[in-house]
């Protein structure tokens, strides 16, 4: 993770827009933290795997069951404070999305549902407590930090998503093909 900072002048702070946040290179994750530009840096391919089978199972619980949307670590959601986050997976419910008949271009105002962090080796302990608190400040109604080292637990959706339950096992399968 880096820090960018752009300023048209020296001590002033940059105004992001949207338009300019997604206009930056691809490739990387960006959050926006007080004013700030953070590069959230490439994951590994374990990181990066991980998350694939969480979508893909969160998406086949979800999509059938007309929940609401599932959104990758691309989407940023506009907090509050001014402040774009990007959960590495984010589920949308179908109640905070009424009145919209297609996804805005743009950030989604205010926090996720269910915003899901996966550790990586560069998270530190106070950044995913202000995240935490961020999303919940925001209109989160649960948040899962998953750590790639303990298998040994049970992500449940409780009333944000009724009924979903799945073993973290399930997501450290070794590879046998």
């Amino acid at each position: 993770m880096s820090l960018i900072t752009l300023s048209p002048q020296p001590n002033a702070q940059k105004v992001w827009t949207d338009a300019e946040l997604m206009a930056l290179p691809e490739g990387n994750c960006y959050e926006l933290v007080n004013g700030e530009l953070i590069d959230m840096g490439n994951s590994g391919a374990l990181h990066g795997y991980t998350c694939s089978i969480l979508v893909m199972a969160l998406m086949n619980y979800i999509l059938p069951r007309g929940l609401g949307i599932i959104l990758d670590s691309s989407t940023a959601f506009t907090m509050k404070n001014g402040n774009r986050r990007s959960p590495d997976i984010s589920f949308v419910s179908k109640t905070q999305l009424q009145g919209l008949t297609e996804l805005p271009e743009g950030f989604l105002d205010g926090a996720p549902d269910l915003a899901i962090k996966v550790l990586s080796s560069s998270s530190t302990i106070a950044e995913i407590d202000q995240k935490i608190m961020e999303y919940f400040d925001n209109g989160s109604r649960l948040v899962w930090v998953i750590n790639l080292k303990l298998h040994a637990d049970v992500l449940d959706g409780e009333e944000v998503i009724s009924g979903f339950t799945m073993p973290l096992s399930d997501l450290f399968q070794k590879l046998s093909f």
